[in-house]
C-alpha cells in the first residue's frame, strides 16, 4: 500500500499590546474549541506553537488552557514549537537578540510544560541565511519555511516531498517545506481534497512527507471561518477522514520524521518570505504592476510553470517604504546596543533586554492585509517598551543631563538631532523641514509624534471594485481573496500627503480652504515643508539651544526670497521647551503670505471621550479629536487624554488663527478596509505682508494628570 506522512502544525500568535477582547475572541473561536476537539482525537498529532506574549496571556485570563496542553503533550498528542519569544523578525534584530528571544522561549516552555522544543516557527518564515547560525546554537534541530522559498532556488513540488538540511558557518538546522496546496485547502476547501491531495503524493516505500503548518486563527477566528470549521463540522470531518485513512496516512511530528526519515539533501535558501508578503513589501505601483502580471501569466495558462521565477520584493523594504517603521527599527537598535554595551560592563539589565525584545515584536514593522504598522494599539506598546527601557538604561548609566547629538539616526545618509533628558526625547530632522518627528514623554512613556502620514497602497484601487466574501462554489475563501469594507464611502477618503507628517512644520500658503490644507491639494507657495534647513547647536550650562534656519523663496506674485530661522530651547528636567520663529524676507518687501506652523500630536482614538481638544481654557462644541474647525485668534491649544493622563499644550505669544483636523488613513486588515485615525493636526497660522521680520514664539508643554 502506499503511505505518505503528514506533519501538522499551528502557529497561534497575539502582538503586545493587542486588546483583550480581540485576544479573548480568539480564545473563544479558535484557541479553545481546536483544543476541545483535538483532544477527542487522540491519533491526530499536532505541533503547536504559541507566542510567549499569547502564553502570558493565557496563563492570567485562562489557565485551564494550560492544563489541556499539559495532559496533551504528556500523551504525546501535542509537541510544543519555540520560536523569538515576542515574535521578532530574527533576521532584523541583532543576533545576541536572536539568541536571547529563542532562549526565554524555551525556558518558558521548560517551566510551564515540561518540554524540551525542537521544532521551531519562524515569524512571518522570513529567511535569511545568516539566521540559521544563532537559531542552531539554540538547539534548534527544524524549523519550517513556505515551499516558496525552496522553489526560488531550483527545487520543484516534487522534490519537496521531505525536509533539507542547511548550513551557516558549519552549524545546521533541518528545513521543512510547508506545502502551500494544504496551506489553501486547509480548511478553506473540502476534506476531500486534501486527502485526495495526500493520496496522490502517497508512495510505495512512505517516505514521503506533506507538511501543513499556518496560523492558528484561520481556524475559527479569520472571516466566516468559526461557522466552515466548528459549527458546519469541518474540522471534525477532517479529523475524521484522517483517522479513517490511518492505514495509509501516518500522521507525525517533525522530530519523529527527522528520527525515521533521512534528509532529501543540503540546500541555501534565498532572501524571501511567503509569496504574498513579497507582494506587500513593493511600492505601490510595483505593487499593482506585480499584481497584474501575475494575473496576466494565470490568464495565459503560464503562471504554474513559471512560478519560481515569479515573485515580489525583499522584507526589509518595509523599513524603506514606511519611513514610521524604519524609524521604530533603528531606535530599537540603538537601545539594544546601549543595553548589551551595559551587559559588557556587568550592568544588570535582563529586565532592560526584556522591555527591548518586547519591542521587536513584528506586527508593527510591517504592513500587508494586516493591520500592522497602520494600527495605533500596536505600535503604542513598542514604543512604550522602548521607552522604559531607555528609562531603565539613563538610570544604570545615571544619566540625568540633557544631551544633544547629532548623528544618522535612521541610517539615510543624513543626520538628525537627537535632543535626549530625563524627561523627553525630542528627534528632528535638519533634511525634512527641520520637523521634529519623534517626540518621547518618559514619565507617562508615550510618542506622541507616534503616527502614520497618509500613503498610497497598492490595493487601494480595491475599494471600488464590489464586495465578495464567497465564491460561487459555495467554499469559505481564505482572507487573501476577500475584498470587504468596515463602512462606506472610504474611498472618498483616500487622500495622501505630499510630505511626512510631524510637528514644526512650516508653511505658506495662499488663498487656501482649511479643506483643502487638510487635503493635502493645496498650493503650498514656500520651499520650506520638506526642505533641507541648517543646523546650529550650542550647549549652554542649563540646557541647549537648536538653531534651525533655511533661506529658501515664497512664490507670491512675484518670487521672493525668504529666511526662516526656528530656535529650540531645551533645559533638563523641564517637561516643555520653547521655539522662537524668525520669518525675514531678503529682496524686496512687499509679498503678502500667509505662514503658519503645523503640529501634530497622535492620542490614538479620534472619538474617544476622554480625548478632547481645549482652545483657550474652553472646549469647543465639538472637541472630539477628530473634529475640524476654525478658531480665531487663539493662544493655546490643549489636547488632553485622560486614559494614559497625559496633556499637551501649545502656546504662542501672540493670537492666530488655528484650523484644527484629523489624519485618517485607510488601510486594510483582517476584518476588510477600515479608516484608522492616526493623529491631530494643529495649524496655526497668521496673514501679514513681508515688509518687516515677523517673530512668533510657541511653547510646547507635556504634564502628566493626576
Amino acid at each position: 500500500m502506499k503511505t505518505v506522512n503528514l506533519v501538522f502544525g499551528i502557529h497561534n500568535h497575539q502582538p503586545i499590546g493587542n486588546f483583550d477582547h480581540v485576544i479573548e475572541d480568539a480564545y473563544k473561536k479558535s484557541y479553545k474549541p481546536f483544543l476541545d476537539i483535538l483532544k477527542n482525537h487522540p491519533k491526530i498529532k499536532v505541533s503547536q506553537h504559541y507566542t510567549g506574549f499569547l502564553l502570558e496571556w493565557l496563563k492570567k485570563k485562562h489557565p485551564e488552557i494550560f492544563s489541556e496542553l499539559k495532559s496533551l503533550i504528556k500523551s504525546g498528542q501535542v509537541h510544543m514549537m519555540t520560536g523569538g519569544f515576542y515574535e521578532p523578525i530574527l533576521a532584523i534584530i541583532p543576533d545576541k537578540d536572536k539568541l536571547g528571544q529563542i532562549r526565554k522561549l524555551n525556558d518558558y516552555l521548560k517551566r510551564n510544560f515540561n518540554f524540551t522544543a525542537t521544532g521551531m516557527w519562524l515569524a512571518e518564515r522570513v529567511w535569511e541565511q545568516h539566521i540559521v547560525k544563532p537559531i542552531a546554537e539554540c538547539g534548534v534541530k527544524s524549523v519550517v519555511i513556505d515551499d516558496t522559498h525552496f522553489k526560488y532556488v531550483g527545487l520543484k513540488d516534487e522534490d519537496l516531498l521531505g525536509y533539507y538540511v542547511t548550513e551557516e558557518q558549519g552549524k545546521t538546522v533541518n528545513i521543512f517545506p510547508i506545502s502551500k496546496m494544504l496551506r489553501y485547502t486547509i480548511p478553506f476547501q473540502s476534506v476531500q481534497k486534501t486527502i485526495d491531495y495526500l493520496r496522490s503524493i502517497a508512495s510505495e516505500d512512505g517516505s514521503r512527507i506533506a507538511v501543513y503548518a499556518d496560523d492558528g486563527e484561520k481556524f475559527g477566528v479569520w472571516p466566516n471561518t468559526y461557522k466552515h470549521v466548528y459549527e458546519d463540522g469541518w474540522l471534525e470531518d477532517f479529523f475524521r477522514a484522517l483517522e479513517e485513512n490511518s492505514d495509509w496516512i501516518k500522521i507525525i511530528h517533525f522530530s519523529e520524521a527527522m528520527e525515521t526519515i533521512k534528509p532529501i539533501g543540503r540546500v541555501y535558501l534565498q532572501n524571501a518570505s511567503y509569496a504574498e508578503m513579497l507582494h506587500w513589501a513593493l511600492p505601490p505601483e510595483l505593487y499593482l504592476k506585480y499584481e497584474e502580471f501575475e494575473n496576466r501569466l494565470k490568464e495565459a495558462k503560464l503562471f504554474d510553470n513559471y512560478e519560481e521565477f515569479v515573485r515580489g520584493g525583499y522584507w526589509r523594504n518595509f523599513l524603506a517604504k514606511y519611513p514610521e517603521s524604519n524609524n521604530i527599527h533603528k531606535k530599537m537598535i540603538r537601545l539594544s546596543e546601549r543595553a548589551h554595551a551595559l551587559e559588557r560592563k556587568g550592568g544588570k539589565v535582563d529586565h532592560i533586554l526584556d522591555k527591548v525584545w518586547a519591542s521587536q515584536c513584528n506586527d508593527p514593522y510591517w504592513h500587508g492585509i494586516f493591520g500592522g504598522l497602520y494600527l495605533p494599539n500596536l505600535r503604542y506598546p513598542v514604543y512604550k517598551s522602548m521607552i522604559q527601557a531607555e528609562v531603565e538604561i539613563d538610570k544604570s548609566e545615571k544619566k540625568t543631563d540633557l544631551s544633544i547629538t547629532h548623528e544618522d539616526f535612521d541610517r539615510d545618509g543624513s543626520e538628525e538631532i537627537l535632543v535626549e533628558s530625563n524627561v523627553m526625547d525630542a528627534y528632528f530632522k535638519p533634511e525634512e523641514g527641520g520637523a521634529l518627528f519623534e517626540l518621547d514623554y518618559k514619565p507617562v512613556p508615550f510618542n506622541l509624534l507616534d503616527i502614520l502620514s497618509r500613503r498610497p497602497e497598492g490595493y487601494h484601487n480595491k475599494l471600488r471594485q464590489p464586495t465578495s466574501v464567497n465564491g460561487a462554489d459555495g467554499e469559505v475563501h481564505s482572507i487573501h481573496d476577500l475584498v470587504v469594507s468596515k463602512e462606506q464611502g472610504l474611498d472618498k477618503l483616500l487622500t495622501y500627503d505630499w510630505y511626512r507628517r510631524g510637528s514644526f512644520i512650516d508653511h505658506f500658503i495662499g488663498a487656501t480652504t482649511l479643506e483643502e490644507f487638510a487635503a493635502a491639494s493645496y498650493k503650498e507657495l514656500g520651499d520650506f515643508v520638506n526642505r533641507r534647513y541648517t543646523k546650529k547647536i550650542v550647549r549652554k550650562k542649563d540646557g541647549a539651544l537648536l538653531r534651525l534656519s533655511r533661506v529658501g523663496n515664497v512664490d507670491g506674485s512675484s518670487p521672493a526670497p525668504v529666511v526662516v530661522t526656528k530656535t529650540f530651547e531645551f533645559k533638563p528636567g523641564v517637561h516643555k521647551f520653547v521655539c522662537g520663529y524668525e520669518v525675514d524676507i531678503l529682496g524686496e518687501p512687499g509679498v503678502d503670505v500667509d505662514f503658519g506652523v503645523e503640529f501634530n500630536i497622535g492620542l490614538m482614538a479620534g472619538d474617544a471621550h476622554d480625548r478632547y481638544y481645549t482652545i483657550d481654557g474652553a472646549k469647543p462644541e465639538d472637541s472630539r479629536l477628530r473634529s475640524t474647525g476654525v478658531s480665531e485668534s487663539v493662544t493655546s491649544v490643549t489636547l488632553t487624554d485622560e486614559w494614559q493622563k497625559i496633556a499637551a499644550t501649545i502656546t504662542s505669544d501672540k493670537p492666530l488663527t488655528l484650523w484644527r483636523f484629523p489624519i485618517e488613513t485607510v488601510s486594510l486588515s483582517e476584518a476588510g478596509f477600515e479608516r484608522v485615525y492616526q493623529s491631530s493636526v494643529i495649524f496655526l497660522h497668521s496673514r501679514f505682508r513681508l515688509e518687516k521680520m515677523f517673530e512668533v514664539k510657541f511653547e510646547f508643554a507635556i504634564r502628566k494628570l493626576r
